[in-house]
């Protein structure tokens, strides 16, 4: 499996407090079966981003596990005015593995109109933008039309995988479920940031995916979508979404299974 987002990296923000935590991470990510993972530590006004040093802490980990596990570097974008005015000037500071994809992250008590307009220039710029757990955003949740909206536009979303196991509550597990069936979901990630709370597994969501939606769509988010984010290509999974999607979760009666269609 391919983890494209995980707080891996020591000492740069709110994720692994030490090198020893980002050893017992990548060595419990070893061993769920995940063989490539993106760093992306926060680029927010709270965490300064540095991709040099970001780079280094890659470099220091990668080290130690050469040939079991591949790792590269992004970010946790914040859609603040000064990382726009950045990402304009060199858009592969901040790209998952400095290809074309981009994490966005949205503030849970304010989403501006502003926003609508920001992710357009993002992909006017070549940049294909992947937000980043809607599921777990309250605002979002309450108002899945903008989400919707990204979508139809050309963005992505990432759910994160412990939501469906309800980790992040109920609200959130119903969201990540019924976005999954309407065709709105293209990758599932870790966000790990410890090995206790925000622990780095994915096959616990794998399996889950396998036994109730089956095994191509589990591949599809798991392996296929986050290694062709992992390399820039063009997704090889991309579900069609449901022509009544967009209401709030848990508004959809009866719930509809979608087709999911292969490229």
């Amino acid at each position: 499996m391919v983890d494209i987002h995980c707080h891996i990296l020591s000492g740069l923000d709110d994720g692994a407090e030490s090198v020893d935590m980002s050893l017992a991470m990548a060595e419990m990510a070893i061993e769920d079966g995940i063989t490539h993972i993106v760093a992306t530590p926060h680029a927010s006004p709270n965490h300064e981003f540095v991709p040099e040093l970001v780079k280094m802490r890659r470099d220091e980990i990668q080290s130690r596990f050469e040939g079991r596990l591949t790792f590269a570097t992004g970010c946790d974008f914040h859609l603040s005015f000064e990382n726009l005015q950045e990402i304009r000037r060199d858009p592969s500071r901040f790209t998952l593995n400095q290809k074309n994809y981009l994490l966005v992250e949205f503030a849970d008590f304010s989403i501006p109109a502003s926003m609508d307009q920001a992710l357009h220039e993002l992909q006017l710029a070549g940049i294909r933008p992947i937000i980043t757990h809607p599921e777990r955003n309250p605002l979002i949740r309450t108002k899945p039309e903008r989400l919707f909206r990204w979508l139809r536009q050309g963005c992505y979303v990432q759910v994160t995988a412990q939501s469906l196991q309800g980790r992040f509550g109920k609200a959130a597990k119903i969201a990540a479920e019924e976005w999954i069936d309407a065709g709105a979901v293209h990758f599932l990630a870790s966000d790990a940031h410890n090995i206790s709370s925000r622990p780095l597994r994915l096959r616990e969501a794998f399996e889950y995916l396998e036994k109730t939606r089956g095994e191509e769509v589990a591949r599809a988010l798991l392996v296929d979508n986050p290694m062709a984010a992992f390399e820039g290509r063009t997704l090889p999974f991309v579900p069609e979404l449901d022509e009544d999607a967009g209401l709030a979760p848990g508004a959809n009666s009866p719930r509809r299974r979608k087709r999911f269609w292969f490229f």
